[in-house]
């Protein structure tokens, strides 16, 4: 029986580049899905808050189903779903077509779309939190709606998001794992297959699990150093 620390070292008997390239795509995808969920959740945030109902609506509709269904579920959906759509759009040309959608982009859509739900309701109580009179006073001096919202709205509002959008990030560096179940290799699945293979499943698991402790806990120390240079911005505006 391979002792701990052969199971745990590098090369063809260990499986520490199996889990460090797990790694690897965790972050990645949590990277790479950030700034989608970022962009969307603003977009149906302002989109909730619009003075034309036919948006209000659409947005709510949006926030509603991504909330309310489970992750998983909408990963499959996404992953299986755009694959058998693209595939019957592929056979109106050539009958024998065969497509096969990309687990990295399907997970990340997957994640975005949920982040996005959640996150467009950490704008919106941003936004309400922000007195009408800061955009009166915007336009008093002259500034168009899109200055106004770049140098007067948007400063206090990152402010005032940045606690509920980094507690997001922890839940998307979370969710992560979810996208073993669609064959793509991040930690918990590089994780499992070595946990198969030598059966030390608690091994394994225990060292995924300790991985994103320590992802949560560099990612704190960064949302803390976020939220100073914030204030320090802000006490010098």
């Amino acid at each position: 029986m391979q002792s701990v620390w052969t199971l745990l070292s590098w090369g063809p008997e260990g499986w520490l580049d199996d889990i460090a390239y797990g790694v690897f795509i965790t972050v990645s995808l949590a990277a790479a899905t950030l700034p989608l969920g970022l962009v969307i959740g603003f977009l149906v945030a302002l989109a909730k808050q619009s003075n034309e109902p036919s948006l209000r609506l659409a947005g709510n509709i949006y926030t509603t189903i991504f909330r309310g269904l489970p992750e998983l579920l909408t990963l499959f959906m996404i992953f299986y779903g755009a694959q058998i759509g693209i595939q019957q759009l592929m056979r109106l040309y050539d009958p024998t077509a065969a497509v096969e959608v990309n687990a990295f982009v399907s997970g990340m859509i997957a994640l975005g779309v949920v982040f996005s739900s959640y996150a467009s309701e950490v704008f919106l109580s941003a936004f309400r939190a922000i007195p009408k009179g800061q955009y009166e006073g915007g336009y008093s001096v002259g500034l168009s709606g899109w200055q106004t919202m770049r140098l007067v709205v948007l400063p206090q509002l990152v402010r005032i998001a940045l606690p509920g959008l980094a507690n997001l990030w922890l839940i998307l560096l979370k969710d992560t794992a979810l996208v073993s179940a669609i064959g793509l290799t991040d930690i918990l699945r590089q994780a499992g297959v070595a946990a198969r293979v030598t059966k030390h499943a608690f091994l394994f698991f225990g060292v995924a699990a300790l991985i994103y402790l320590l992802l949560a806990i560099i990612s704190s120390f960064g949302i803390n150093a976020i939220e100073r240079a914030v204030g320090r911005q802000q006490v010098q505006r």
